[in-house]
């Protein structure tokens, strides 16, 4: 397979599927792993045609000279479906080779288009095969989505190295082998429709929090333990978990529709950020089991998460000599199993359990007995009910220096016997009457790599044969191959559908593997698997007053009447009989029939003596109106109050009430309004005040809200119900940040999601006091990183505020902003460039800023370096050169424009060209230098690079030890260092190592274009330049911040 790699090259990045952006952030979203399509959503399917696929290669000459941000491919069809592929060959904004599957003909297909396909992509080790670099992944294609692949698919510091194979004679081999599956209609499936169950909403990065919560919900032994926590009245969903997770699972069990998380998490103490850093599931497992096993302590459930989930083991030494044997007993709630080196669940039990012997310089210290030969180990006391199995897929490669993904096959039992080859796991304590025979109930994949990726889980809830795949919102019925075998890893191949074209396998590594197994024993499944009803679930009631909706309405909420979450909460039984609880008059809220809380009105009506008097009698006739009362000349809107009326009657007949509740003479004229909707658009209607509430559909419980009538002349900003509702659904506070200090707030300005780009520049230009607006550049807020993004807001680059907003599918309520010397159209014509300038005579690096128009060529660069630097004479004549790694790739020509050149990863260096390279002749050669000292890793011996490169002229018949002359006055090192500087010509990374006497010049091949060079005089001494401290790369997510709950 093709997945191995030399060292140091890394595999981290295969999680990073993302559409290619020219404003690309780090990090990305862990969750946009792909929509892979239900295996089965229909129980019976007919057998169908292998899908079409293709195996497209691409040869790319004069890889080092592409001048060009972006590469295409040629165009290629497959399954009548045209592609090509899409590169950036300096990075997408990143260090690493960009490489992306695109929809050739997207600008030209129909509105609505979509189509999947699943691909890799590789870049080809001509050197040697098995160390080619494929990825691969799939994706549904449409207008918003045209490419897909990896931003950061493999460092370029290998891909331009000779040495590694990638580059070659200059050139690159790109393959790409793509599969066009049946599109899938996401948006209309419908889980419970399908399934009878509900996804979980994923928050931005909680699809592994979504996957064990699934599990652990469709243990309804844990379920009903869940629903049994006592919580209180005064408990609120955010901050108690308990009744956090009761809400979560009567949701599940209930709702129609996928179920949000945020009340459980708001209740785990986290924040934004916590949502979006994806954690370890097993991590997260550990610590709420720890959490829930706390709060269930002094309770009717306490001790359930030792019942399903605790066992015990029995560590062992015992000497072979004496009689002597050290015994100690511990718990656990699951296993952790090696995948390497075992095939399957078995093996690393029988692993688990393996011997070791203590002897030689390992012997153990026996108390009295002294050092002593003995062996060591570990068996099983018991197993529990639910057994939970994670399986060690991710490893510390000690070699590498960095954590790895193991994707190796590793197969796992539909039944799993743990008392085989008579109780080999048991210990001697071990009760052997009971039998240890478990069934698979759970398997939690992970699809990506060892920095991130996607969870979702297989689970069979009642045991039956029928499989269920939970990932995030959506549901489907799967089949036993794909929730094991194809779970397993390792390597799959798709059947090859051209025999006459390119017979090669088309093999994928599978990154989509089984990450935890949850098993559950035969002779308890009746217990866990038992039925969980609405006996079982206490019921939590919201009643609002109408104190309630006077204090929130206009300044907490506009639209509806009252939010539930600041009300009084009532929690009693279900089979209490309503009457027994004292409510008055009843509005249910929500529309649901089922519902985690049910939420109710509270009409109390006082008497002269100010006591509660009886609510009158309601008839079928009578329905309940609310009231709200608008002012546009205060833009004020505020609760006056309910009143019963007759479903016949019209608004014309209670006009008098009505002024009355506002305070208005009795025959002011008034306008009525009823408010429908808020989201995802406002709707509130205008009443005609002659037609019945019947006619006008108006129900028991609608919302009717009123205003005084506008006089002509009369101007207000927001001069109705209708324009107010809609200034308040679009207004937006935002944080304006200053680009010099991201973290810390500057101001907030009160904005409407609907302001223009203009609009929003002159505000912030208003705040600071700058006469100028078009001086303002505006950065969007990257929300996973909790950062600016890399690249600025165009001028006039976004349509509306909402634009700049919005990243990815999460909204933010920051901006950040800077303040220009010129304008910000005046710039965007402008190509900035950081060019270090080396002094020919000084040892001095000087950085300087060079702005100039963008049609301008190198030429003018170093035209205007020269007005900024010190030269060694005034004839000097400069040249600007490219540096990567610690080579030299390129040397500019100066007609060369400077629109494509990047400086963001690599080195631009000007430097004086010296007078002997001015004038080289037919027997002098310009040679690369380079600095290198050897690194011996997983036996290979690596080159590796560092210092200032330079080139320098050699002459034919010139020996070593003349050249050693010129290059330590060059260097300015003493004789003692440099005596102990080793030379070596290399070629392709092999050195060969020189003599004084060797003559260089036949050594090297005359190079007239300056390339990524593959010849180069080596210099190997130790690096003594200060190490700078290793930072993490800022695109990954990386697993430093553990797990907390901190309620």
């Amino acid at each position: 397979m093709t997945m191995m790699t030399p060292p140091p090259l890394d595999q981290e990045d295969e999680e990073m599927l993302v559409p290619h952006s020219d404003l690309v952030e780090g990090p990305q979203p862990m969750e946009v792993a792909p929509v892979e399509p239900a295996a089965s959503t229909v129980e019976t399917q007919p057998v169908e045609e292998p899908p079409p696929s293709l195996k497209f290669t691409w040869t790319i000459e004069n890889f080092t000279r592409l001048n060009t941000k972006k590469h295409y491919s040629d165009t290629f069809a497959v399954g009548g479906y045209k592609w090509r592929i899409l590169i950036f060959p300096k990075g997408n904004n990143v260090d690493h080779l960009s490489m992306y599957l695109d929809v050739a003909d997207s600008s030209t297909l129909p509105y609505g288009w979509s189509r999947y396909a699943q691909f890799s992509l590789a870049v080809v080790n001509q050197i040697h095969n098995k160390y080619s670099i494929r990825k691969d992944t799939q994706h549904q294609f449409n207008g918003r989505e045209s490419d897909w692949g990896f931003t950061s698919f493999m460092p370029l510091s290998d891909l331009y190295d000779p040495t590694r194979g990638y580059l070659v004679n200059d050139t690159v081999l790109i393959e790409a082998e793509v599969v066009v599956r049946k599109v899938l209609d996401y948006w209309s499936y419908d889980s419970k429709k399908e399934t009878g169950y509900v996804g979980l909403k994923n928050q931005g990065a909680t699809c592994y929090m979504n996957s064990l919560l699934q599990t652990l919900y469709h243990i309804p032994y844990f379920r009903k333990a869940v629903y049994h926590m006592p919580t209180t009245e005064n408990d609120m969903p955010t901050g108690s978990i308990p009744l956090a997770l009761q809400s979560l699972f009567y949701k599940l069990q209930y709702n129609d529709t996928s179920v949000a998380t945020k009340e459980l998490t708001k209740s785990f103490g986290w924040d934004t950020y916590d949502s979006f850093m994806q954690h370890d599931v097993q991590e997260l497992n550990r610590v709420l089991c720890e959490k829930l096993e706390d709060k269930m302590k002094g309770t009717v459930v306490e001790g359930t998460i030792q019942k399903l989930f605790e066992g015990h083991h029995m560590n062992y030494i015992e000497c072979m000599n004496v009689d002597y044997k050290s015994t100690r007993k511990e718990s656990f709630y699951d296993l952790q199993l090696d995948v390497k080196g075992c095939k399957d669940v078995y093996a690393s039990f029988d692993k688990y359990v393996e011997v070791e012997q203590l002897e030689g310089d390992n012997k153990y210290h026996a108390e009295e007995h002294g050092l002593q030969d003995a062996k060591k180990g570990v068996l099983f006391i018991d197993f529990p009910p639910v057994l939970q199995l994670q399986l060690k897929r991710f490893e510390y490669d000690f070699v590498r220096d960095t954590m790895v993904k193991i994707n190796d096959r590793y197969e796992f039992p539909l039944q799993l016997d743990l008392d085989r080859e008579d109780g080999k796991y048991l210990s001697p304590d071990a009760d052997r009457s009971v039998r240890n025979l478990y069934t698979l109930h759970s398997v939690l994949v992970h699809s990506g790599g060892v920095h991130g990726g996607h969870y979702y889980a297989f689970i069979r809830p009642t045991l039956s044969d029928q499989w269920y795949k939970f990932d995030d919102e959506r549901v489907t019925k799967e089949d036993v191959k794909r929730a094991l075998e194809e779970q397993y890893g390792g390597e799959e191949e798709l059947p090859q559908t051209n025999p006459g074209f390119n017979n090669a396998p088309f093999k994928f590594t599978k990154y989509s593997n089984a990450y935890m197994l949850v098993y559950i024993r035969e002779s308890d499944k009746d217990k866990i698997i038992c039925n969980v009803d609405e006996k079982d679930i206490a019921e939590h009631l919201r009643v609002a007053r109408d104190e309630d909706l006077k204090e929130q309405i206009g300044r907490d909420i506009y639209f509806d009447l009252v939010d539930h979450d600041k009300v009084r909460s009532f929690r009693i039984q279900k089979q209490t009989p309503f009457s027994l609880f004292k409510v008055g008059q009843l509005r249910e809220v929500s529309n649901k029939t089922h519902n985690a809380e049910l939420k109710l009105f509270l009409e109390v009506e006082l008497g002269l003596d100010l006591r509660p008097i009886a609510p009158p009698d309601k008839t079928k006739e009578d329905i309940l109106l609310f009231f709200k009362l608008y002012d546009p000349e205060k833009v004020k809107l505020r609760y006056v109050g309910r009143l019963f009326v007759k479903s016949t009657s019209k608004p014309i007949e209670i006009l008098a009430k009505l002024n009355q509740m506002a305070g208005f003479a009795p025959e002011e004229e008034i306008e009525v309004y009823e408010e429908i909707k808020f989201e995802p658009s406002v709707m509130c209607e205008h009443l005609d005040k002659r037609a019945s509430f019947r006619l006008s559909q108006i129900e028991d419980g609608d919302i009717i809200c009123f205003q005084k009538s506008l006089a002509e002349k009369e101007e207000f900003q927001y001069p109705d119900v209708t324009s107010f509702l809609e200034y308040v659904h679009n207004r937006q506070v935002v944080h304006f940040r200053s680009l010099e200090k991201p973290k810390e707030d500057d101001f907030c300005l009160e904005l409407s999601k609907l302001h223009t780009y203009d609009e929003v520049v002159e505000r912030v230009a208003r705040q600071i006091g700058l006469d100028d607006p078009s001086k303002i550049r505006l950065t969007s807020h990257n929300c996973y990183s909790q950062q600016p993004k890399p690249q600025p807001i165009k001028y006039r680059g976004v349509d509306h505020l909402s634009d700049m907003l919005v990243h990815y599918n999460q909204t933010s309520d920051i901006l950040y902003y800077e303040v220009l010397d010129i304008p910000l159209p005046e710039l965007q014509g402008l190509k900035n460039l950081k060019v270090a300038f080396h002094h020919a005579t000084k040892e001095e690096v000087v950085i300087h800023n060079i702005r100039l128009p963008k049609q301008s060529t190198v030429g003018d660069v170093i035209n205007e370096l020269k007005t900024k630097v010190e030269l060694s004479h005034p004839n000097a004549e400069l040249r600007l050169i490219e540096v990567f790694y610690h080579k030299i790739y390129k040397t500019f020509p100066p007609s060369e424009k400077i629109e494509n050149i990047n400086d963001q990863y690599w080195t631009l260096r000007a430097e004086e060209i010296p007078e002997d390279e001015k004038n080289i002749g037919p027997q002098d050669r310009l040679i690369h230098v380079y600095h290198f000292t050897r690194d011996t890793a997983q036996n290979q011996m690596q080159i590796q690079n560092f210092g200032e490169p330079f080139f320098l002229v050699i002459h034919d018949g010139e020996t070593l030890a003349d050249i050693k002359e010129r290059i330590q006055k060059k260097l300015q090192v003493s004789d003692d260092d440099f005596a102990k500087w080793k030379f070596a010509f290399l070629s392709l990374g092999r050195p060969e190592y020189l003599h004084d006497s060797d003559v260089l010049f036949a050594r090297f091949q005359r190079r007239d274009v300056y390339g990524a060079w593959e010849q180069y005089l080596g210099l190997e001494h130790p690096d003594t330049s200060p190490k700078r401290p290793h930072t993490a790369n800022q695109n990954r997510h990386t697993y430093e911040k553990p797990v907390k709950i901190y309620n």
